[in-house]
């Protein structure tokens, strides 16, 4: 029989552990966020106590802190301890951006092929109705353009469910999550291209065509046209390293152009 004291040092132990690892969280954040302001630069290195001690926490979470961003791909490893900001070509952005487009459109055949869940379907539908209604206007400031981020975010999330598979949605989650890799990775360029409203109103037709195809079960169009679609991203990538707008996007800096 378990002790009151026993009870009490577990429920402490759960407190501690809660509270390390939302301070976990809250450096990990906090990193990211100096990362891709550029605060820190590609190859810094980065220590746990010199971290503990910018951030005011103790060295635990730091630690943890440091290797999920290593898992993002943010940090990498040194061979005699710590970790250093990591940099990527173009062409490592560029494969990761093709291989999302690919398993996105493997998602999308197999949503087509096996039947998407109406509620699902019914959610997609309501996310793209919300687009419809930002673009409705002529331009997108600054809090419509965040709206149209979420919305455009959670409408792949749902692509994501319609196909029903545990194995590809890990899968599909952890290619999201590599650096510039996310279906909005990339599309803050638009917000500052002189064509950004007639690039959206290109991406949310692909989206629409998408869900049809589905709907209909023409499984081979939904995957070509899921395909298609990440070519956007790649567009926005070139944009972003060789435009006008490389300033905007936040942690350009960690990509080496191609010359």
């Amino acid at each position: 029989m378990t002790s009151p004291a026993s009870r009490g040092a577990d429920v402490g132990g759960a407190e501690v552990q809660e509270a390390t690892g939302s301070q976990a969280v809250k450096a990990q954040l906090r990193l990211r966020e100096m990362i891709l302001a550029g605060q820190l630069g590609g190859g810094a290195r980065i220590a746990e106590v010199a971290v503990s001690e910018m951030l005011g926490v103790s060295r635990t979470p730091v630690r943890s802190a440091l290797m999920r961003l290593e898992q993002e791909g943010l940090l990498e490893a040194l061979p005699n301890g710590g970790f250093a900001v990591r940099t990527f070509s173009e062409r490592d952005v560029s494969d990761a951006i093709e291989l999302r487009g690919t398993l996105e459109g493997l998602v999308a055949r197999l949503a087509a092929e096996r039947g998407a869940p109406p509620v699902v379907l019914r959610e997609a539908r309501d996310c793209l109705d919300q687009i419809d209604e930002l673009l409705r206007e002529p331009a997108l400031d600054d809090a419509a353009f965040s709206r149209y981020v979420s919305a455009n975010a959670r409408f792949h999330a749902l692509l994501a469910e319609m196909a029903a598979s545990h194995l590809l949605s890990k899968q599909l989650e952890r290619v999201v999550n590599l650096p510039f890799a996310s279906p909005s990775g990339f599309v803050v360029v638009q917000a500052n291209s002189p064509a950004a409203r007639d690039m959206l109103v290109i991406a949310q037709d692909q989206h629409r065509q998408v869900l049809d195809a589905i709907e209909s079960r023409e499984g081979a169009r939904a995957e070509s046209l899921m395909r298609e679609h990440s070519r956007i991203a790649r567009r926005n990538l070139h944009e972003a390293l060789h435009g006008s707008a490389h300033h905007a996007l936040p942690g350009v800096q960690l990509i080496r152009r191609r010359h």
